[in-house]
C-alpha cells in the first residue's frame, strides 16, 4: 500500500492507495466538527484528507468552483510548491520546522485525479496565504 503524508501545522494530508476500487468520487461533509475534508476517488486509489481549522470555510468561501482550472494547470502548480515545500522541510534551521514538518509524496507522473489535485492545490494556496509564505515559482492566487 503507498502512503503519501503531508503534515504542517494542524495540517494532515493522508494520500494513500486503497484495496478496493469504485467509480464513485465522493466528498464528505465539509462542516464536520473537527474541520475535516476528505476527498477520494477510488478509481485511481488515492484520497486526500485535511485536517487544519478554518480550512474548510475559506475552502468552501474563497476557492473558485471545480472544473475552474483544468487538471494539467493544478498539477503544474502541485508539483513547483510540493517541491518547494519539501526543500523547506529538509532545511530546518532555514525554515519554520513547525510550518514544514513532512515532506510531500507528490511524484511526477501519478495520475492522481482532478479532486486530489483540487485540494492539494487549495491548501497549498491557503497555507501560503494563511501563513505569510511563498513556495515560490507561481504567486498564490485564488
Amino acid at each position: 500500500m503507498k502512503r503519501i503524508v503531508i503534515l504542517s501545522l494542524l495540517a494532515y494530508f493522508f494520500l494513500n492507495c486503497s484495496g478496493t476500487k469504485n467509480n464513485a468520487t465522493r466528498v464528505d461533509n465539509p462542516t464536520t466538527q473537527n474541520d475535516t475534508v476528505r476527498i477520494a476517488n477510488d478509481e485511481i486509489e488515492y484520497e486526500i484528507i485535511v485536517i487544519e481549522p478554518g480550512f474548510n470555510s475559506w475552502l468552501a468561501s474563497r476557492a473558485m468552483p471545480r472544473n475552474y482550472y483544468s487538471q494539467s494547470y493544478l498539477e503544474a502548480r502541485n508539483q513547483v510548491w510540493v517541491m518547494e515545500f519539501n526543500s523547506r522541510v529538509l532545511q530546518p534551521m532555514r525554515f519554520d520546522p513547525n510550518l514544514y514538518m513532512m515532506t510531500i509524496d507528490y511524484q511526477r507522473g501519478i495520475d492522481y485525479g482532478y479532486e486530489v489535485n483540487y485540494l492539494l492545490y487549495y491548501y497549498l494556496v491557503y497555507f501560503q496565504l494563511n501563513y505569510n509564505q511563498k513556495l515560490g515559482g507561481f504567486p498564490a492566487r485564488i
